[in-house]
């Protein structure tokens, strides 16, 4: 979206506004939501077809701040759809696990060899680990993992 600075014949280049509709990520209750409401507005965008598949439990909760968790699954899911000029399948799977939550986020795109694998900085921020790797089928899965609520307060400390 480009819009007009206030007071200023300059250009402010920002992010692509949500679409209208779509649950705001600070009002999402649980992981499933959040996910499908920032990656809808991007698939919508996308300028080739492609099938989503997003298998999370309702009663996962978003692992940290929910704009951050917002920032960092749209950072991944961008570079996945960049993967797929053509379109493809991208699947979105999570988990609960005794260390914390870990989303993952597949793609049938180019392999780990020819194309971007940038570490968001929203990852960082909320102490995310992120593993990219090849997918047997073709593509590439990006294993982000949110350490557990008690390990982010000590990263804090």
């Amino acid at each position: 979206m480009t819009r007009q600075a206030p007071d200023s014949t300059h250009q402010v280049i920002s992010e692509p506004s949500m679409a209208s509709g779509w649950i705001q990520p600070n009002q999402c209750r649980n992981l499933l939501v959040l996910v499908e409401s920032v990656t809808a507005p991007l698939l919508i965008d996308h300028s080739a077809p492609v099938c989503l598949e997003v298998d999370i439990d309702v009663s996962v909760p978003v692992p940290c701040d929910n704009t951050r968790a917002a920032d960092l699954i749209t950072a991944i899911s961008r570079q996945a759809l960049e993967a797929m000029p053509d379109g493809g399948d991208l699947m979105i799977t999570a988990c609960c696990t005794e260390n914390g939550v870990e989303l993952e986020i597949a793609d049938s795109g180019m392999d780990t060899n020819h194309r971007e694998r940038a570490l968001p900085i929203a990852a960082a921020a909320v102490g995310a680990d992120l593993k990219w790797q090849n997918c047997p089928q073709g593509g590439v899965a990006v294993t982000i993992y949110f350490p557990a609520k008690s390990a982010q307060s000590r990263l804090a400390a």
